[in-house]
């Protein structure tokens, strides 16, 4: 059943687990996240991000996305995750998404807050909800290179109550010491930062680069109060292995290809559900 962020996201918050937000690319990695999902009967975010509209464009997404959330067998929330730009925003809630991020990290925070909040009226006039970034989670390619000083763009925990109450979102990414993609050095997450905001906010906390953390870094950070975390880079790195476990040779066709993906990207939810604890929760 197609549903909200709010539908999810505060069970999640109140019983101390977390909702994985799979982002996809095409039909096959969707149907693996749902299999899983409805495999585990658990709760999920299906979900694309602006940056990968090249692979897979937001309207035709929105052709099979929308469909199959409406008739799964679990709650399923359809999200745009980092919308950088307001007009992919609206797109989204146009074709029918219940869920958007509008990504203002990078702007100061007094026009970050303007933007986020007249956005927010626009979600919620669609009945769809809405996640806002404060602090910045960065590139791992940046921070490995010494090129970002991560500690800069943390999230202050006085600041996101400030910001939650001003904008009206309806959950909150903040920046901790995780970051986007394949981490090239230990991530080290700050677990005291992350209660203290918990503490400070009353919307659910997303972690945003949740590929490649620890198992551990993972079940503190949901228990220090996340209750969203961002997948992509594990289940694209996983639909290509299971391709490579099964075959020999790569000299076969699509149709070959196909079954391999799903199931590549299903494994991997499936491993995220349980290690979030939202096995049985939907």
């Amino acid at each position: 059943m197609l549903v909200t962020m709010n539908d999810v996201l505060f069970p999640a918050k109140k019983d101390k687990y977390a909702v994985g937000l799979f982002n996809t690319v095409n039909l096959e990695m969707a149907r693996g996240v749902i299999q899983a999902a409805e495999e585990r009967n658990s709760p999920v975010i299906l979900g694309t991000a602006e940056v990968l509209f090249p692979y897979g464009p937001l309207e035709e997404l929105s052709y099979f996305l929308i469909p199959m959330a409406k008739k799964a067998k679990v709650p399923i929330v359809v999200h745009l995750d980092h919308g950088i730009t307001k007009e992919a925003c609206l797109k989204a809630l146009e074709l029918g998404f219940s869920s958007i991020m509008y990504d203002c990290s990078t702007d100061d925070y007094d026009t970050n807050v303007k933007k986020v909040r007249e956005m927010a009226e626009i979600a919620h006039s669609y009945g769809a909800t809405i996640e806002g970034e404060l602090g910045h989670v960065g590139n791992n390619i940046e921070l490995a290179e010494g090129l970002a000083n991560e500690t800069a763009f943390f999230t202050e925990p006085e600041m996101a109550k400030d910001y939650v109450k001003k904008t009206k979102v309806d959950a909150l990414a903040i920046s901790v010491g995780n970051a986007h993609g394949a981490y090239k050095l230990p991530p080290k997450l700050d677990f005291g930062r992350i209660h203290s905001i918990a503490q400070n906010v009353d919307v659910p906390l997303v972690l945003h680069g949740g590929s490649g953390l620890t198992d551990d870094d993972l079940k503190k950070a949901i228990c220090d109060g996340i209750s969203k975390v961002n997948i992509f880079t594990d289940i694209n790195v996983a639909a290509v292995e299971e391709e490579f476990r099964r075959f020999e040779s790569m000299q076969k066709g699509l149709t070959d290809v196909i079954p391999a993906v799903v199931d590549g990207v299903r494994k991997e939810c499936i491993k995220k559900m349980s290690l979030f604890g939202s096995y049985n929760r939907g």
